[in-house]
């Protein structure tokens, strides 16, 4: 044991660096750095109703603790108040979201489409979700297009709804990491209707899979458009597999480089603040940036419907 430790001391002394060393004679190794790979959470249309596989008040005591469990310290949730009623617990476990640490923002009270109702229907519903909102802990001055639609063809109707949202003080709150899980639940929920044997490892695989994937694509997209790496902002919703899987998601992404960053460091990177100009007003931040800047490849393709569908009957349902 002594006689290679020895020639390995032997070793790295010849090689040493010296008073007199340059950096022509003895390359230095460049300095280590952290990841720039940054990544906060959203969860939309938060109270989302009864799903299939959870009790309606089990799935937000599930997400508090994967959540705490993932060490995603501070999420967002885009809440739509005209959902709540006096018979439900949904304003309880909204409370008890901003209770653990999360924020609260605006997806308006109905879960408005811009593009299938007029600006001032649109606006007073962002307004009717704002006096529900304004007022409860940890609450953010943050607007979140349902469906990500922003006005679709319609300039006229995006320029004046973003007009309205800088009168109300309320910023964009931008998405770029998207898979669709509101469709897996969907194909999930049918699939049990139906009475279909499910692989749920081989859900769970799917719907981290697809995430990560998504995250990737869109950390190469901004690298390729911006010619740096913003925070992503991933897009989720308040679903049962998304309380199930989370904390499952929140480990691959940690395992693939990313670091979880709260709510609040996402909305104060400078991609927060872009307005694209764009004909076509509905996606990602990165993808209609991308589109100004006419910068190809930029649409994830599980986000296709045809994709997603084949790739869960293949793996889920084994068809």
């Amino acid at each position: 044991m002594f006689l290679p430790s020895l020639l390995l001391a032997i070793i790295l002394f010849a090689f040493w660096p010296t008073e007199n060393a340059t950096s022509e004679t003895v390359p230095l190794p460049p300095p280590v750095t952290m990841s720039d790979k940054r990544i906060a959470f959203s969860f939309d249309d938060a109270p989302r109703g009864a799903g299939a596989f959870l009790e309606p008040d089990e799935r937000p005591k599930l997400l508090i603790e994967a959540l705490q469990t993932a060490g995603i310290e501070q999420a967002v949730f885009f809440i739509n108040p005209g959902r709540i009623t006096a018979y439900d617990h949904d304003a309880a476990d909204i409370a008890a979201y901003a209770k653990a640490g999360h924020v609260l923002a605006n997806h308006t009270a109905k879960h408005s489409k811009l593009s299938s109702v007029t600006v001032a229907t649109f606006l007073a519903d962002v307004d009717a979700a704002e006096v529900w909102l304004k007022d409860k802990p940890n609450y953010r001055p943050w607007f979140r297009f349902p469906f990500l639609d922003e006005g679709r063809t319609n300039r006229t109707k995006r320029d004046a709804v973003r007009a309205g949202l800088k009168q109300r003080g309320l910023m964009n709150g931008y998405v770029t990491v998207d898979a669709s899980d509101w469709y897996l639940e969907d194909m999930a929920i049918s699939a049990a209707k139906a009475g279909k044997l499910m692989d749920w490892n081989a859900l769970r695989d799917l719907f981290v899979e697809s995430y990560v994937e998504s995250a990737e694509f869109s950390d190469d997209l901004a690298r390729r458009t911006l010619d740096r790496a913003p925070v992503q902002m991933i897009l989720l919703h308040e679903t049962d597999l998304a309380a199930m899987f989370v904390d499952d998601l929140a480990a691959a992404l940690k395992r693939q480089g990313w670091t979880i960053v709260p709510a609040d460091e996402a909305y104060r990177d400078p991609i927060a603040n872009m307005e694209p100009d764009v004909d076509f007003a509905d996606g990602t931040r990165t993808q209609m940036l991308a589109a100004e800047r006419n910068i190809g490849n930029r649409w994830y393709k599980r986000n296709d419907q045809k994709v997603a569908k084949k790739l869960f009957a293949a793996r889920v349902l084994r068809d």
